[in-house]
Parts: C-alpha cells; sequence; structure tokens
C-alpha cells in the first residue's frame, strides 16, 4: 500500500486498488490519497482499510430497496453518535464505527459477500491465534500492582472470549475501563463495541456491562475481597451486527480499599395487579437521590426507561407495552455522582394489549403511528431530555420530526394510568 498526497494521475477519490491484487505475486499497491482526505487520520485509515479489502477479492458493500432494486453501489451504513456504523467496504468516512460485514455486494441483492470469509480462505490468510482462554478454569490472571492493573488483547473472531481472572486484596471500590483500540476521540474509527462481564469466585454472572450508546465499557462497584472473572467479547448494537465486532482492546483495573459505600439496600419487587405489572423499591443510602430510572428489557441485556419517577416515590404501576416477559431494574444516582442498578425482577407477559404502534422504527422523515383512540405522546433522548410532546387521534398520525437531531430515541404513549413505550431511530 502507498499513502500518498499525489493523486492528479488517478483523479478525485480516497483511493484505488485492483481486485485480488494480493495474489499475483507482482507487488502491484493499492493507493490511499492523503491530501483529498484533509490529512484526517480516521478516514486515511478508512480509505487504507477499504482499499486493502479490494487487493484482497473484496467488492464493494453495496444496498437495495425491498423490490431487490440497486439503490448505492456503497452502503453508507446506519445510525449516529458513538455507535453509528458503517462497513469498511461501503462508505465508513461518516460513522464512527466500521466493520467488515456479509452483506449484499455491488454485484445483486442475493450477492452476499462474507468479507471475513474471503479474506481468509483465498488469500493464504487465517484468523490470528486467540491470545485469552474463554473458560474459567483457563483464565488469565492478572494482578495488582500499586492497586492496578492493565492487561491488552485482541477480539479475533465473533466467537472469541477473553476470560480475565483477579483477585481484589480487600473490600473496597473496584474500577475497570475497557477501551477498544481507536484513532480519537468518542473511540473514533473503532471497529469493536465492547461488552465485560463481572462474575463472582462461584463463577455467578454478577451484571453485564455494555452501555448502551458507547463502544467502551466501565465498571464502578464495590467489591468484598476475593477472585473475580471478567469476560471481554465483542457486541454488535441497535445500528451494528455481531457479524465483526472485531479488534484490540485495552483494561485498566483499580482498587481503592475502604471506599465509602453510599447504598447499603437497593432492592427491586415486582408483582401483576391484574393486566398491568406493580414495581415497588427500596432504597437505603446515606447520599440523596437525583434521579431514579425504572428500565424494562426483554432480553436480559438491552434495558429502556420505563418511567423517571420522583425521587421521593418508591412504587409505579402500568400497564406493559410489551407481551413477551419483562425484565425490570432500577437505575439510581446520588448527588455525589455515583450511579447504582438494582436486582433484576421478571415479570411473565399480561396476554394481549393494544396500544399506539409505530408504522416503523427507522425514521427518515415523519413518523407515523397508529392509535386506537386517543393518546397522548413524549419523545426523549436516551439521557431523559424530552424533545416533543403531543396529542393522537384514534387512526393514523404524522408526528413532525423535522426539529429531531439524527439518533435514537424513546416514545412513550400515555393514556390516562396506562403507559406504553417504544423506541426508533431517526436518520
Amino acid at each position: 500500500m502507498l499513502l500518498t498526497v499525489s493523486y492528479e494521475w488517478y483523479g478525485s477519490a480516497g483511493g484505488v486498488a485492483f481486485i485480488g491484487s494480493f495474489n499475483w505475486g507482482d507487488d502491484s499497491p493499492c493507493f490511499v490519497f492523503s491530501s483529498l482526505l484533509n490529512y484526517n487520520v480516521k478516514n486515511i485509515a478508512e480509505a487504507a482499510s477499504h482499499e486493502t479489502g479490494h487487493t484482497l477479492g473484496l467488492f464493494h458493500q453495496a444496498t437495495y430497496d425491498a423490490n431487490c432494486v440497486k439503490t448505492s453501489d456503497y452502503n453508507y451504513g446506519v445510525g449516529a453518535g458513538e455507535i453509528g456504523w458503517a462497513p469498511i467496504m461501503g462508505v465508513g468516512y461518516y460513522k464512527n464505527l466500521t466493520s467488515w460485514h456479509n452483506g449484499p455486494n455491488s454485484y445483486g441483492c442475493t450477492n452476499y459477500q462474507s468479507d471475513l470469509n474471503i479474506v481468509t480462505t483465498s488469500n493464504g490468510i487465517t484468523f490470528r491465534q486467540d491470545d485469552y482462554a474463554a473458560s474459567f478454569g483457563s483464565a488469565t490472571n492478572v494482578s495488582f500492582t500499586a492497586n492496578q492493573f492493565t492487561l491488552n488483547g485482541m477480539i479475533g473472531q465473533n466467537s472469541d472470549q477473553d476470560m480475565i481472572l483477579f483477585t481484589q486484596p480487600g473490600a473496597g471500590r473496584f474500577q475497570l475501563d475497557a477501551v477498544p483500540y481507536n484513532v480519537g476521540t468518542g473511540n473514533s474509527g473503532s471497529n469493536l463495541d465492547l461488552q465485560v462481564s463481572l462474575y463472582n469466585s462461584s463463577q455467578t454472572l454478577l451484571n453485564v456491562y455494555n452501555p448502551g450508546t458507547l463502544l467502551n465499557s466501565v465498571i464502578d462497584t464495590q467489591l468484598n475481597p476475593g477472585t473475580y472473572y471478567l469476560r471481554i467479547e465483542g457486541k454488535g448494537n441497535i445500528y451494528a451486527p455481531d457479524y465483526t465486532s472485531l479488534g484490540s482492546y485495552a483494561l485498566r483495573g483499580d482498587y481503592t480499599a475502604n471506599a465509602t459505600l453510599a447504598v447499603r439496600r437497593l432492592e427491586l419487587q415486582g408483582e401483576k395487579v391484574s393486566d398491568k405489572h406493580r414495581l415497588t423499591w427500596i432504597i437505603d443510602a446515606d447520599e440523596a437521590i437525583t434521579k431514579q430510572i425504572l428500565e424494562v428489557s426483554t432480553d436480559g441485556r438491552n434495558f429502556s426507561p420505563v418511567t423517571q419517577s420522583p425521587n421521593n416515590l418508591r412504587s409505579f404501576m402500568y400497564k406493559p407495552y410489551v407481551t413477551t416477559t419483562a425484565q425490570y431494574r432500577l437505575n439510581v444516582t446520588f448527588d455525589n455522582g455515583r450511579q447504582y442498578y438494582s436486582n433484576v425482577v421478571t415479570l411473565s407477559n399480561t396476554g394481549n394489549v393494544t396500544w399506539p404502534k409505530l408504522v416503523s422504527n427507522i425514521i427518515n422523515n415523519n413518523i407515523m403511528v397508529t392509535s386506537p383512540g386517543t393518546y397522548s405522546f413524549t419523545i426523549y433522548e436516551l439521557g431523559g431530555k424530552t424533545v416533543s410532546k403531543g396529542q393522537l387521534a384514534n387512526g393514523l398520525n404524522t408526528i413532525n420530526t423535522s426539529a429531531i437531531n439524527g439518533g435514537m430515541y424513546f416514545i412513550r404513549f400515555a393514556n390516562g394510568n396506562e403507559q406504553w413505550l417504544d423506541k426508533f431511530v431517526k436518520q
């Protein structure tokens, strides 16, 4: 590969390569034109990966509509923010997270191109040897030095899991920063969305850490002295598939002895009351509560807000929007900045329910909602900030989104004491 400022001989493009030239045996290079990429490190890295992919036999990842009509020779990806994603063999300049992909190439909607399979079967190239074992019995032991440990690793395949063991010497605060390799602020240019799971010495899962809007993962919790395990793996998100969340990462663990425990008790309880779910909770803490959010999940991993209750309330009842089993937890923030989660409560489905429904969860222009009657709606950001409110009438409703930026949002429908929650992505 040649990175050069000279592009005039070819034309206005980020780079150029011959398809399959890696196997020609004559050292034919591919080119990346750094001056046309404004000497931007991320853009140069994206172009370098893209052109290298061509030399290894990859065509462009394209997009098609529902009728198999090509809409673009290049897949520009989806989403916004840190987890906005695009395939490397599409156009990765405008999305924070990029990866190899298994999708239709530019020669037809049924011509699925598995980038990894082609690269590792047609060029004499294989996956890197796994650096850390995936089992508890073979976990890699890291030791605290001056109350800190560091470790570098790599997720080499989508089935790869790295198991790390550490021993905390005493009761206190444990903090972990798990950061994917990147080239700038906000994990710019990363190919890996990290998930970290924490287990105790009995190999019992304590918690899963995978912030929905971030590529890195952070643990900040109180632990008793003893042995613990960390499982590191790559995951997809609402925009990116699991297929190739791959790449290098760095861990940094910190132990602070005798850290003040702000919470003595944080317990959530739940019960079914007719077709509703009733949640109650107990909070026993020294610090003042600044925010408490009841969250729900249908898969046990991805939680969405149900309601942000006033800080003095300890119960909430509503008719759930999910018809499958619901899992609840309480997300509490205190005035010292610390955030804690309660235990998870599981309540079974409540049967068939009727509520307003989005025509589509992917929004390009306006939101279309079918409603069985008169309901209010509230749209808010992931952090809880309200961006729009209004009323729905019976039938098909149109909600204007011209003032809403691209990204993921939640929409809550309400009718008296009943509430339902859904999410959508504004492109």
